[in-house]
């Protein structure tokens, strides 16, 4: 994510031919001097028959993927004096070379065209494989040059002749509707509803807990479609992340991400690892939606891995070579039954766990972890006849409206959803009533809450107050959100 520039030095000396790259290179770059010989004498330049050396600074950074095949090609062909240099050092270059001399695309284009704009006043100029140009552009600052094989880059070079030139890339990203399912589609569940909404006003992360096919899962498939738009800087953001796996496509562009892992994923699978490092589910989710379905069939070990993230935004993978930090700014929504048969409290069929199998099956979920989760809802079944009606409830546009309402007065009151707020910010921007301060009071005596529930209620209550178009958090907006965190039986 932080994308460090590299320098790609050239140097030809006399001497029995040689091809040497120095500066910490992985197997695919060692594996470009094959790559780029073939490509420029398919492409009819000369190949030095001479000693050449290729240092890629700073020299104590590991350097990986094809993406130095271009600079590489063209740095020999500068130092060969096959095409002019005055004008390199004005772009920024990277790209995968075919035999043939094809540019090809590589992975972590935006990530990297992002990172280097940020660092920058001005603006950069950037030749890109055409396969990497529209997630590129998507940088506003950056100027984007695509290009489709070597010859085509050394003719920018080295011709003054405007139709010979590289054309800079102006397309706009193709925009589609979200592919989300509506909220009309649910039957019933008009509690979890209302919780959904707060929870997509204030960025709170919700677990819901009912039987099964209550509609759990329906309900958090459709829940991204509620929440409010993106800026575009966490649009890019959340698309620099995605880049650096290929899963980016520009129909996506400023569609909230929405990733489900399996629960037999691995601690890796969802903060991320390899060598070199790569993001996983909890980064993936950046700016989005990750939903934990089944929650206790989760490895108890994995869910430990959410308890950082989930407070500091962030992750930080360390390895014994090198270190790198991705961004975990997600929302989580995590789904589960009551027990191990799944029918406790259902209206119509009858629980056969026995009290200590319930109380074993809700501790796979730890305290700690579920002390950093914002509300957990009760979904209960929905009564036959109202499976028989049609569906009416409010459409996905309608919340999302009220939604984008309140997350415009949270950003103009604070610059953050309340779901952000620190300790600070929530003295001067939570602070209950007289009533509501005694009701919160007796619920923390009765419940034996910790200081982070607290504080946690009381940033649900100022989503609730803020629905309500309410400055002062009272005692209504106060015991509904005590009522949207009720402890599991026996936890």
């Amino acid at each position: 994510m932080q994308a460090p520039a590299v320098t790609v030095e050239v140097h030809l000396a006399n001497g029995l031919p040689s091809f040497t790259i120095v500066g910490l290179p992985e197997t695919e770059v060692k594996e470009s001097k094959d790559r780029v010989r073939a490509a420029l004498q398919n492409a009819r330049f000369e190949f030095p028959s001479r000693r050449i050396t290729v240092n890629l600074a700073p020299a104590d950074l590991p350097k990986e993927s094809g993406r130095f095949d271009l600079p590489i090609a063209l740095g020999i062909l500068a130092a060969s004096g096959q095409m002019p240099s005055d004008e390199l050092d004005q772009y920024e270059f990277a790209g995968e070379l075919s035999l043939s001399g094809e540019l090809r695309p590589i992975r972590g284009a935006l990530a990297m065209t992002f990172a280097m704009t940020a660092d920058c006043d001005e603006q950069r100029a950037f030749i890109l494989p055409r396969g990497n140009a529209d997630e590129a552009a998507l940088v506003g600052d950056a100027r984007i040059f695509p290009a489709d094989s070597l010859l085509q880059v050394c003719a920018h070079f080295s011709s003054r002749q405007q139709e010979t030139r590289l054309l800079r890339h102006t397309a706009e990203p193709q925009r589609r509707p979200p592919p989300y399912a509506d909220f009309s589609d649910v039957k019933g569940q008009v509690q979890a509803k209302r919780a959904l909404e707060v929870a997509a006003a204030g960025a709170h992360s919700v677990l819901l807990v009912g039987p099964p096919g209550t509609g759990k899962s329906m309900l958090a498939a459709r829940f991204p479609g509620i929440l409010p738009p993106m800026s575009d800087r966490e649009a890019l953001e959340s698309a620099a992340v995605q880049s650096l796996t290929s899963g980016f496509s520009g129909a996506r562009w400023k569609v909230r991400p929405y990733r489900a892992p399996h629960h037999t994923a691995s601690g890796v699978a969802l903060v991320g690892g390899g060598s070199p490092p790569r993001p996983g589910e909890i980064s993936l989710a950046h700016r989005g939606v990750l939903f934990l379905d089944e929650l206790p069939e989760f490895d108890r070990r994995v869910l430990e891995v959410l308890r950082e993230p989930l407070e500091s935004g962030h992750i930080t993978i360390s390895r014994a070579a090198r270190q790198a930090d991705f961004p975990a700014q997600f929302q989580l929504l995590a789904a589960m039954n009551p027990c191990p048969c799944g029918y406790l409290g259902h209206a119509t069929r009858q629980c056969r766990c026995t009290p200590d199998h319930i109380l074993r099956y809700q501790n796979k979920i730890s305290g700690p972890l579920l002390d950093r989760i914002d509300m957990q809802i009760q979904v209960a079944a929905v009564p036959h006849d109202q499976l028989l009606k049609q569906a009416d409830g409010e459409s996905s546009a309608t919340i999302a409206a009220r939604v984008a309402q309140v997350h415009a007065v949270q950003l103009a009151r604070q610059g953050k959803q309340n779901n952000g707020l620190s300790a600070n910010q929530i003295d001067d921007y939570c602070k209950p009533d007289g009533a509501a301060e005694k009701i919160l009071r007796d619920a923390m005596t009765h419940l034996n809450w910790s200081a982070r529930a607290y504080h946690r209620v009381l940033k649900v209550a100022r989503t609730i107050a803020d629905l309500a178009a309410a400055d002062a958090i009272g005692s209504a907006h106060v015991a509904e959100a005590i009522q949207y965190r009720r402890a599991l039986q026996g936890m």
